[in-house]
């Protein structure tokens, strides 16, 4: 069985191929023939050993795959060899309200993850696919599809059809985030810093897209076309570099919802923005089981077939991260180990 494994801070470099043996499924766990994967920017910041979490040894990197149960080991009940399956970010959180428990490991950070032929979870970290997703779409759910599905309608005050939903960029959860929030009848603002991404996200069902680069205060852009009122919920990833900006554009009453840090983490908000908006800030690390089958559903009855930028062979990748760090994609990026 070949795997990647990496050494965080090694760089993409150090992601290298390795040959191991097979593993049988011990009580209550699963062994997946892993069909495919998707990259986040979090593995970008695994390699770089800027993650938020460390570790002294190399792992199997990357938190999100989808593929087919080809054994079950003693005592599981919840799928069965055939059955179609993505994994859970989370491995110990299944349900409610989270707690250190719950997130003690992550896929692909702390512990080994999805980028290998074959995996075994135990079974509580599994999820059945929708029969309309293919392998590829699933394998964009469990970090990115979650993280928006939390940020929009698990973490915010109660959004309605109508309400508006800003987001940053136009990575996987933003775009993600796009689809789902345009089929709950959502009005959507995107920004980004090309402008044939903004027309891709105008396709997409976008209402309003605003150029950064263009205009450098897009809050005030957000507050114009919100008619003064600002958006209910933000999907801020910016970091330092933008989270100010993200509290300015949201209403009295809305939501910042921090989901990353691509310019970093650090910076100051004056709490007295929050205090006279009644506007709350909330962490959203990404989610549950549960809300990744939430997702799924909602996906499969809305018709939604998430964004895919390129697909990469398991042999490419290197590649693969190479073309996720350029920042020239649109949506997802995801390693396919055949169909």
């Amino acid at each position: 069985m070949r795997a990647y494994q990496i050494l965080p801070g090694d760089g993409i470099d150090g992601l290298q191929c390795v040959d191991f043996p097979d593993h049988a499924p011990g009580a209550g766990e699963v062994r997946v023939r892993v069909r495919a994967v998707s990259l986040n920017y979090r593995d970008l910041m695994v390699a770089s050993g800027n993650y938020l979490v460390n570790v002294d040894d190399p792992i199997i990197p990357c938190s999100d795959g989808a593929g087919e149960v080809v054994a079950t080991g003693p005592g599981v009940t919840r799928v069965q060899v055939g059955d179609r399956v993505a994994a859970s970010f989370f491995p110990y959180w299944q349900d409610g309200r989270t707690g250190p428990d719950k997130v003690r490991h992550a896929l692909g950070g702390d512990i080994d993850g999805m980028l290998a032929e074959e995996v075994v979870l135990h079974e509580d970290a599994l999820v059945k696919i929708p029969a309309s997703m293919s392998f590829v779409d699933a394998a964009t759910m469990p970090c990115a599809g979650v993280t928006a599905w939390n940020a929009i309608f698990e973490s915010s005050n109660g959004i309605q059809p109508g309400d508006t939903v800003l987001l940053l960029g136009t990575g996987g959860v933003s775009v993600l985030g796009l689809q789902l929030a345009k089929a709950a009848g959502l009005t959507t603002i995107i920004t980004s810093s090309s402008d044939d991404k903004l027309q891709r996200a105008k396709e997409l069902g976008a209402h309003h897209v605003i150029n950064y680069r263009s205009t450098p205060e897009w809050q005030e852009e957000v507050l114009r076309v919100t008619g003064g009122l600002g958006a209910d919920v933000v999907l801020e990833v910016g970091g330092q570099g933008t989270v100010n900006r993200s509290v300015a554009s949201a209403s009295m009453g809305g939501s910042v919802a921090i989901i990353g840090g691509v310019s970093g983490f650090g910076g100051e908000v004056n709490p007295a923005t929050l205090l006279t908006g009644a506007k709350r800030m909330v962490g959203i690390f990404v989610g549950s089981r549960t809300m990744l089958e939430k997702v799924m559903r909602f996906a499969e009855t809305a018709g939604i077939q998430p964004v895919v930028d390129r697909v990469f062979t398991f042999e490419q990748a290197q590649e693969a991260y190479r073309h996720m760090e350029s920042g020239a994609h649109f949506g997802k990026v995801v390693i396919a180990l055949g169909q």
